[in-house]
């Protein structure tokens, strides 16, 4: 568990009730922060659109996304003659269960002391948090290619197959500007990397900046790609795939794909915020820490900035998202870690590479140097592909006319 000092004494039985607390207020903080991001969004989406939205449900319509899973529940659940059942109804949990147990590396607030127990505003503080969140967002590929497979349709299997092919390709992205955040903070606890943004302008410390912004840009290109969201939502085109991987899903099955969905933004809003914004870091009020509160407001941001996308942009072609990933968003990405990490380094080599990565100039002038070589190279490259392609597509379309002739 990582540094938590609920654990310095050992365990005992108030310890491991405290424990399970902390694991029901996660389940729950997750649980209800679905519930209100289905209407968040959609309410969002109707100012934007200059429509009322929701208004029926509950005082201004805020109870329409517990009345819509309500009547999920009492929905006729069925399962397709062909279906691999064990497969089938195994497929939502190993996308919803990955999701919720990557929310629990998410630090919320500060120290805070029950029943003469001082514990973290954190469920788990593992020394390689990273890697454990890396993990947990690989592990929900399996979830939707099983879905779609084990549903004994094309369809689904089609969109499973899209799906997985997306989600994998913008994987290595995640890594990569994650990996400069490691670099500078040098650290894989997510406890760490919080604290080290913090201080006096806190958000002068951020890893937004000290990363240059850039690689935050990338990776939230990557996660709104990973989530499948707009305007990367190929996986649920109606009319290419009718629906996608879970179209043979009804009732209660189809309700646990659709509350992974918004988990899985809620959560990825949080890791956005933990690694580039300062977690719950921000000014005290009356000299109190308001940590919790700081992060309620931070991920609230984002998750509009999700919505707004949402709402603006029209859907990608396939072939469109494939090239982002592959030859923009991946050399950019190495591109940038060689940078940071350049700045990084120090000038000697018994250095630690601690510190401000601007202030270890030699390196980082040499990586800046580097990567203008290897952009313009990879540049170089990406166009003689092109213009092979046109030359390609070209003669197969003289040819074509030729045999109609």
């Amino acid at each position: 568990m990582g540094s938590d000092p609920l654990f310095a004494n050992g365990l005992n039985l108030a310890v491991w009730l405290i424990l399970l607390v902390k694991v029901l207020v996660i389940f729950l903080i997750v649980l209800l922060s679905v519930l209100f991001m289905v209407m968040y969004e959609r309410k969002a989406v109707a100012y934007l659109g200059v429509r009322y939205g929701p208004n029926r449900a509950g005082p201004k319509g805020w109870l329409q996304s517990l009345a819509d899973g309500t009547k999920l529940l009492f929905k006729e659940a069925f399962t397709p003659r062909n279906a691999d059942k064990p497969v089938y109804k195994l497929a939502p949990y190993l996308m919803l269960v990955p999701i919720m147990v990557a929310f629990s590396i998410v630090p919320i607030g500060g120290r805070i002391t029950i029943a003469h127990h001082t514990t973290e505003l954190q469920l788990a503080d593992p020394q390689w948090g990273i890697l454990f969140l890396l993990m947990t967002s690989g592990l929900a590929v399996y979830g939707v290619i099983l879905a779609g497979w084990a549903s004994g349709s094309k369809y689904p299997l089609l969109g499973s197959v899209r799906a997985s092919a997306q989600m994998v390709s913008y994987e290595a992205v995640l890594g990569l500007t994650t990996a400069t955040v490691v670099l500078v903070t040098g650290s894989l606890s997510t406890s760490t990397i919080v604290a080290a943004q913090s201080g006096h302008w806190s958000f002068v410390h951020w890893n937004l900046i000290h990363t240059a912004v850039i690689p935050f840009i990338l990776f939230s290109i990557a996660i709104t790609a990973e989530m499948t969201r707009a305007p990367f939502d190929l996986v649920e085109a109606e009319e290419e795939l009718s629906g996608g991987y879970n179209l043979e899903y009804s009732s209660i099955d189809f309700a646990w794909f659709y509350l992974a969905e918004y988990a899985a933004l809620v959560t990825n809003s949080a890791i956005i915020v933990t690694l580039w914004f300062g977690g719950p870091n921000g000014p005290t009020i009356d000299g109190h820490s308001v940590g919790p509160l700081w992060f309620t407001v931070k991920v609230l941001v984002v998750l509009y900035i999700f919505v707004w996308i949402r709402a603006t942009l029209p859907r990608f072609r396939y072939d469109q998202l494939m090239d982002l990933g592959w030859k923009r968003l991946i050399p950019a990405s190495l591109i940038m870690l060689m940078v940071v990490a350049g700045f990084q380094a120090t000038s000697t080599s018994g250095g630690n590479g601690g510190g401000h990565w601007l202030a270890q100039r030699e390196w980082g002038l040499a990586a800046v140097g580097g990567a203008i070589v290897l952009g313009a190279l990879l540049w170089r490259a990406i166009d003689v592909g092109r213009q092979a392609s046109e030359v390609e597509e070209a003669r197969e379309s003289r040819l074509s006319l030729e045999r109609e002739s």
